[in-house]
């Protein structure tokens, strides 16, 4: 009854991964570890005690071998000195020869009984013809009577019977010990096969047990890595979970406390802007409104350096109400960009578009304007990609030399589907490619009578890029600017 209260093989294996989450990194790092350890540990053990075993079998199976040998040789030496007493005994007539004999027969008997013992059935045939030969040998020579020379007839093919029985022992004494040589190389070979069975088990569970807590340990860590990527990316509105050990949890609270906290300041940021550009929009518009009557005389006629300084203010008012505006522009278009509505588009098409509706920018720097690339849809936010493409065509139009060409490219491929914008202008700067899509970052590289645009138009571009999950990115080209939007695992057909 008591065995209905074991837990489960599921249930342990939560249980064991529960008490793991309560665990640091460290301390998960370090049992795993000691687990492998242990494990390879243990095989080795394993193996060492088989080895062991085998060599203390070898041992003993060559003292037995070396035994066997001894007791065979002792017995055909017996069985000389018992022969040799004899044939004195019958030629001499000494009762001290036999009495010799005697201790020699007694001493083959010993021998024969350790034989037995050692060689077991096989010899058994064997040892009870060597005792009734012995007993024959002794029954001559205790009656000889006076036919002596009789006797040792009868007595040589008794002996020689003997020597053929001690011959065939050692036979069979040497059969055994190749016996035991052939069952201690299959227990070898046993133990050899247990042995490398256990060490690749061993190994197999231990890079097994290894690949299992890496991957266990590394996925919060990855997850972190992306979380914090998405911070920098000012992407708060994920909650952060992180899952694994103790320590990497509290991070994972740490990091989400510190996504809310990042939101609220960037809500507070894009409030503070978006208030202060409305509260100098007012004044400003009062400025320009005063700098516009008095440059048209209301006030009476001005003086040349009056006339002058009223156009330099009305220049700089009118640039300062433009970077407001432009301010507020980009909020707006940073969080419009964060929207996205997809359905299937027609790519080639929507470039068209885009280009058709920049004809008269293009047009009045005469400039030539080429799509290539094969038609496919995608499914993406028109509105959103057509914003993309009308920075990246004002950009390229704006740096490009009169008579130039610009060329915009479509591609896909099974994962991922691009556009590229080239122009031939010269370029972006070294020291300005690392910051070129940051927000109201104006390159050192200005075209020479150009309008001077706000900066937000490839700040907006990576927006709304990031939204689609998407990159914007700046190529190596060795003349002008080489720019590709891409839309990774965008369904193209």
């Amino acid at each position: 009854m008591a065995s209905s209260y074991l837990p489960s093989g599921p249930l342990v294996l939560r249980m064991g991964a529960d008490s793991l989450r309560g665990l640091s990194f460290r301390q998960c790092l370090l049992a795993a570890f000691l687990l492998i350890t242990g494990l390879l540990g243990g095989a080795a053990a394993q193996g060492m005690f088989a080895l062991e075993s085998v060599a203390l079998q070898g041992r003993q199976a060559a003292q037995d071998a070396v035994s066997l040998t001894e007791k065979v040789q002792r017995l055909a030496e017996r069985t000389v000195a018992m022969e040799r007493s004899a044939r004195q005994f019958l030629v001499l007539d000494d009762v001290g020869l036999l009495e010799r004999y005697r201790n020699a027969w007694q001493d083959a008997q010993t021998t024969q009984a350790s034989l037995a013992q050692v060689l077991g059935g096989a010899a058994s045939a064997a040892l009870t013809d060597w005792g009734q030969k012995a007993d024959a040998a002794w029954a001559i020579l205790e009656k000889p009577g006076r036919a002596r020379q009789a006797a040792l007839r009868r007595l040589t093919p008794v002996f020689a019977h003997l020597h053929s029985l001690n011959e065939t022992l050692a036979d069979q004494g040497q059969r055994e010990v190749d016996r035991r040589n052939d069952a201690l190389l299959a227990a070898l070979e046993q133990q050899r096969r247990l042995i490398s069975a256990l060490v690749l088990g061993a190994i197999a569970l231990a890079a097994l047990l290894a690949f299992g807590f890496g991957h266990w340990l590394s996925r919060p860590l990855a997850r972190i890595e992306a979380v914090i990527g998405r911070l920098g990316d000012n992407r708060f509105d994920e909650p952060v979970s992180v899952r694994g050990p103790a320590d990497l949890r509290r991070l994972g609270l740490q990091l989400d406390w510190l996504r809310q906290r990042l939101a609220a300041l960037e809500s507070d940021k894009t409030r503070f802007v978006r208030h202060i550009s409305h509260e100098l929009k007012t004044p400003m518009a009062s400025i320009r409104e005063g700098v516009a009557l008095l440059s048209d005389g209301v006030a009476g006629s001005l003086s040349p350096d009056q006339a002058e300084i009223t156009r330099i203010l009305g220049n700089n008012s009118a640039s300062l109400q433009r970077q407001i505006e432009d301010l507020l522009s980009y909020h707006t278009l940073a969080s419009e960009a964060q929207q996205v509505r997809r359905q299937p588009t027609t790519v080639l098409a929507l470039l068209q578009d885009v280009v058709e509706s920049q004809r008269l920018l293009w047009q009045a720097k005469n400039l030539r304007v080429a799509v290539e690339g094969e038609d496919g849809s995608a499914d993406l936010d028109a509105d959103k990609l057509s914003m993309v493409l009308a920075n990246l065509l004002v950009n390229a139009v704006r740096f490009s030399p009169a008579d130039a060409t610009i060329t915009l490219a479509v591609g896909h491929d099974p994962d991922s589907l691009w556009i590229d914008c080239v122009d031939q202008g010269p370029g972006v700067a070294d020291e300005d490619i690392e910051h070129i899509f940051a927000p109201f970052y104006q390159g050192r590289q200005q075209p020479p009578g150009a309008w001077r645009g706000s900066g937000i138009g490839l700040s907006i571009v990576r927006e709304i890029m990031q939204a689609h999950a998407g990159s914007a990115r700046l190529l190596p080209s060795e003349q002008g600017a080489h720019f590709r939007i891409e839309l990774p695992h965008a369904s193209t057909a």
